[in-house]
């Protein structure tokens, strides 16, 4: 497969073509992932109390179930949001990863992994917040970090 990349001054907005012979599993792939990496910049919305918080999504450090809540917390903050664990998961960008059953965290701001017997610790940049991944999703997780990193 080529890849080719055209810079054009001309061009008012960025567009991807996929140019192939026919529609495969991996063309679908692609184009999700592009589709999903896009999805980065895009805004939520979060909620405190009675307040609505709009906040850009790649600012998240992780998703966690609390009561039957689902939590969003950023480095210094926590925010609630209305949308389930699962759906999160299909609507969130690549960098996103489940570590567990009830945690949903973003690969890009992990600091640290601390591995014990039965789970893994895991730390952000610039955060106190700490959160453990099961064994279960350890090694996909593992996987999400080299390919990002």
């Amino acid at each position: 497969m080529k890849v080719r990349v055209e810079i054009n001054q001309e061009f008012k907005d960025g567009e991807v073509v996929i140019r192939a012979p026919e529609y495969t599993s991996d063309i679908q792939e692609i184009k999700n992932l592009i589709e999903r990496q896009n999805a980065t910049q895009k805004v939520m919305t979060f909620y405190q109390d009675s307040t609505e918080f709009y906040l850009e999504v790649g600012d998240i450090l992780f998703f966690e179930t609390e009561d039957r809540q689902v939590l969003a917390h950023t480095g210094s903050d926590m925010y609630t949001t209305h949308s389930r664990l699962y759906e999160l998961e299909e609507q969130l960008p690549v960098q996103f990863v489940r570590i567990s059953k009830s945690c949903i965290v973003n690969v890009t701001k992990i600091l640290a992994l601390t591995k014990s017997l039965s789970n893994c610790l895991i730390q952000f940049q610039n955060s106190h917040k700490q959160v453990y991944a099961s064994r279960r999703y350890y090694k996909p997780l593992q996987e999400k970090l080299k390919k990002l990193r």
